[in-house]
């Protein structure tokens, strides 16, 4: 999404949240972490995992507590790219701002533009889509399939829970799920919990640990020889 032309109001912007929604996934994936947190994350996690009428209150402890479950909580748009003039000797006559969105399955990118358009409030600026998004609804996760996966996890690494989450990115399973294909991101890798920093994802450093690499080469090999008959699905 890129706003051109005018400045932007930042203020505004900064403080306009998308509503908290969960689907099947998210909600399963809170109500499995709740018994492996404590105190307040764990009542707040439990809240909001459990059935029934969404905890906002709760919802809105865990969105402030890291930027990872307010993703996965509800949509969110930044601005990561900023541009503005054309040469170092002339005042700019032109800005951009290139407005990146992760929008929750089953909200639709026409109500997330909308909501861009009406805190720009201004005709001045030009909202325009940079790409058309594809929806693309979780897959469903069999009974055999998870069990599995916590068979061949158990084998290399012992009792581990095994917990379903939404990747709050993006992959290309959405064109094989669109075409009705289940697909299932199992990637194995396992990162110090005790060490917020070092999720490195896309950064310049990117990087993950020597161990934790050859331990997830040997999970991938032993799950895709389980599956490959099929029975786990």
């Amino acid at each position: 999404m890129r706003s051109t032309d005018s400045p932007l109001p930042w203020v505004a912007w900064e403080t306009t949240k998308f509503p908290f929604e969960l689907n099947a996934i998210t909600r399963e994936y809170l109500a499995r972490t709740a018994p492996l947190s404590e105190g307040e994350l764990a009542a707040d996690l439990r809240a909001v995992g459990a059935g029934g009428r969404l905890d906002t209150t709760a919802a809105q402890h865990l969105a402030n507590r890291s930027p990872f479950y307010n993703a996965l909580l509800r949509t969110t748009c930044v601005a990561t790219l900023i541009e503005g003039g054309h040469a170092v000797n002339a005042l700019p006559q032109r800005a951009a701002a290139t407005i990146n969105c992760r929008i929750l399955p089953g909200v639709d990118p026409a109500n997330v533009e909308q909501t861009i358009r009406r805190v720009v409030a201004d005709t001045a600026v030009s909202v325009t889509r940079a790409d058309t998004a594809t929806p693309s609804p979780p897959s469903p996760l069999p009974p055999p399939l998870e069990q599995t996966i916590s068979a061949v996890a158990a084998s290399i690494w012992g009792s581990v829970p095994l917990v379903p989450t939404m990747e709050t990115g993006a992959t290309d399973g959405l064109f094989l799920r669109n075409a009705g294909i289940p697909v299932y991101g199992v990637s194995g890798y396992f990162a110090d919990p005790n060490v917020p920093a070092d999720t490195r994802a896309h950064g310049l450093n990117e990087r993950i640990g020597v161990k934790a690499f050859y331990d997830q080469l040997e999970f991938t090999y032993r799950l895709l020889k389980a599956i490959g008959d099929g029975s786990a699905m």
